[in-house]
């Protein structure tokens, strides 16, 4: 029985990068070798075991042999006799087709995994990559993950990519499985990557059409310098990884402007009213990928309100209560702040403008602590023919009126029909 460290573990500790998690394979033995030394037996499609003490993952060493459609539609097969190469061709990426010795001593390398790391390079180990339509998520994922080292697809890669979703093959992913690449990408330095390299192979406008829409659809260049929606949409979800932001402000950040895609083209480069149109293809996508309800909660405000933050400066007291009290900010104080801060991602996801001040920000949380501040016990016992609850109301209203105000930052903030407005102050707001 000889025993390896693989994948992720190796290729981490060869970039100098943080290995939080190690897997294990081991070649020359039986399951009931592994159960006679204590090791607990998981899973059920192919030998896997839990080591007594440290709980890691330990596989037998195993080949696949595709045996059907879709990302499980695989036959393993497992032996004493299997080498440790056998085992490492099936791996999806010559970076995660390592192996090391316990000892950290040797490292065996049968695909030139370390030239591959040295050239920067997601490259396939074998042909055999294009039989799994999970791999096209996983490469656009960790090219998201490793973009900032330089990492880029190889061209012969990004044509199986190709190959795998023009064959038709992603429409075996399932809902569940698509999410949660998705959602892991979003937790990646560069999540914008894993959406761009989806695009670059075809798969977006398969998995997400309503995002795939995005590109190519004109903004107004005074507010829009990038002009391309899908462009500043990267751009918003780039400033959203850059300062670490929630997986859930992310995602409400990548969906924002999805209604400019339903704007009538005569409209262009002009979206009035795109918050509203753009709720419709947002709860399609949630509903779609079935996304936590956390996650589509957040993506509906933002996508709905994010022009009222942009021009909140501008708005009366009442109308700053009542978005407040939209985004429930009494009980989910910590929501407001998500909202606010994909809200500032995409006024900062402009070309030129990724600094450019936001005092919006400032304002709303100054707002959120006022009103909560507010308590029934501190009332003044005449409350002059109101009820307790109008008085609350009269009380935040007063507390959000003595915020200081600063200047409004001008922001592509187009006067909404005032049939589509929230508030009828809305309707004396200027552009």
């Amino acid at each position: 029985m000889n025993i390896f460290l693989v994948g992720g573990a190796v290729r981490d500790s060869l970039l100098g990068r943080q290995v939080t998690e190690r897997d294990y394979v081991v070649v020359g033995s039986t399951p009931e070798q592994m159960v006679a030394q204590g090791f607990k037996p998981v899973g059920s499609d192919f030998p896997v075991f839990l080591h007594p003490e440290t709980h890691e993952e330990y596989a037998l060493a195993r080949t696949e042999r595709k045996s059907g459609t879709g990302y499980g539609g695989f036959t393993f097969y497992t032996s004493p006799d299997l080498t440790l190469e056998e085992d490492l061709i099936r791996r999806d990426l010559t970076i995660n087709a390592m192996a090391q010795t316990l000892d950290g001593q040797t490292i065996f390398d049968p695909y030139h995994g370390q030239a591959d790391l040295e050239a920067r390079l997601l490259r396939h180990v074998s042909p055999a990559f294009a039989e799994d339509p999970l791999r096209v998520l996983r490469v656009a994922r960790f090219a998201a993950r490793f973009a900032n080292l330089g990492f880029t697809v190889a061209p012969e890669t990004m044509a199986f990519m190709r190959e795998l979703t023009e064959s038709g093959e992603l429409s075996s992913l399932t809902p569940e499985r698509v999410w949660k690449e998705t959602e892991r990408a979003l937790g990646e330095d560069r999540a914008e990557v894993y959406f761009e390299v989806l695009r670059e192979c075809g798969a977006l406008k398969l998995l997400l059409p309503e995002l795939d829409a995005l590109f190519g659809v004109p903004q107004r260049p005074q507010h829009h310098p990038e002009i391309d929606t899908g462009v500043h949409t990267m751009m918003a979800l780039q400033r959203s990884c850059e300062y670490g932001y929630s997986t859930q402000v992310r995602f409400a950040t990548l969906l924002h402007d999805l209604g400019k895609a339903m704007t009538p083209q005569d409209e262009w480069p002009r979206h009035v009213q795109h918050e509203e149109r753009g709720l419709i293809p947002v709860r399609e996508v949630c509903n779609r990928l079935k996304v936590p309800s956390s996650f589509r909660d957040l993506a509906e405000i933002v996508c709905r309100e994010h022009l009222m933050c942009h021009r909140v400066l501008d708005l009366r007291p009442g109308t700053v209560w009542r978005l407040l009290q939209r985004i429930d900010v009494l009980r989910k104080p910590e929501r407001v702040e998500e909202y606010i801060q994909a809200c500032m991602c995409d006024a900062r996801g402009r070309l030129g403008l990724e600094t450019r001040d936001y005092p919006q920000a400032d304002y709303l949380r100054a707002a959120i602590v006022a009103v909560r501040k507010v308590r029934a016990a501190d009332l003044p016992t005449n409350l002059k023919g109101l009820s307790i609850g109008e008085a609350l109301v009269a009380a935040r209203i007063e507390a959000i009126t003595a915020i200081p105000m600063v200047q409004q930052t001008e922001l592509d903030v187009p006067v909404p029909n005032p049939s589509q407005a929230y508030e009828e102050e809305v309707n004396q707001l200027v552009h």
